[in-house]
């Protein structure tokens, strides 16, 4: 249960104090916003992906437009890797804890 602090040691609490101990829960929450973008991401890519074979199997194939989704395609993907190496650069510990439970 929540108890609160005496009214000394609350005065005492400096800003920074307050900020160090919201930090772990600031790590999640942009933690959890890099997933939320990964995983649009990988549905935007299936998503071209699916278009991208229904422009091939039209009975009259237009290049500009399979180009042009395969070049959105390209980006996501370009993205989504980026994203990556983000949040395994923002995260390290988060990673190699995930990597050894794999194991």
């Amino acid at each position: 249960m929540f108890k609160l602090k005496p009214f000394e040691e609350a005065l005492k609490m400096t800003k920074q104090a307050m900020n160090d101990a919201l930090a772990p829960i600031r790590a999640r929450a942009a933690k959890a916003k890099a997933s939320l973008e990964v995983s649009k991401l990988e549905e935007q890519m299936l998503t071209l992906e699916a278009e991208i074979h229904q422009l091939c199997a039209e009975k009259e194939l237009d290049f500009s437009r399979i180009i042009e989704k395969m070049d959105k395609y390209a980006l996501a993907e370009h993205r989504y890797k980026q994203i990556g190496q983000i949040v395994e650069d923002l995260f390290p510990s988060t990673k190699e804890t995930s990597d050894a439970d794999t194991k």
